[in-house]
């Protein structure tokens, strides 16, 4: 019942922050470098904006869900487990 929980290593968290940020620098650089009106720049940095805020809401919702399933799962394991128990421990006696 013991489930090891596997952890992400340093060395990828530092992936995903350094890929963070190169995609952001790219994506500055991009909208900073577009030959476009000033609205239009405002308009894509927006967007940016909220696709990243937006990104990081659904993936805590998808790690929300998975943890919410694994605790509910511990917890019918031991409802489980008790059952068994009171059941077999009148016959042990």
């Amino acid at each position: 019942m013991n489930a090891y929980i596997d952890k992400p290593s340093h060395a990828w968290n530092m992936f995903t922050y350094a890929q963070f940020i190169i995609a952001s620098s790219m994506m500055a650089g991009g909208i900073y470098f577009l030959e476009a009106s000033f609205a239009a720049k405002g308009f894509y940095s927006m967007a940016a904006i909220m696709l990243v805020s937006s990104t990081a809401g659904i993936t805590k919702a998808v790690r929300d869900t998975e943890e919410s399933k694994r605790l509910h799962n511990k917890l019918e394991d031991a409802r489980t487990e008790r059952m068994l128990a009171e059941v077999s421990g009148p016959e042990s006696n």
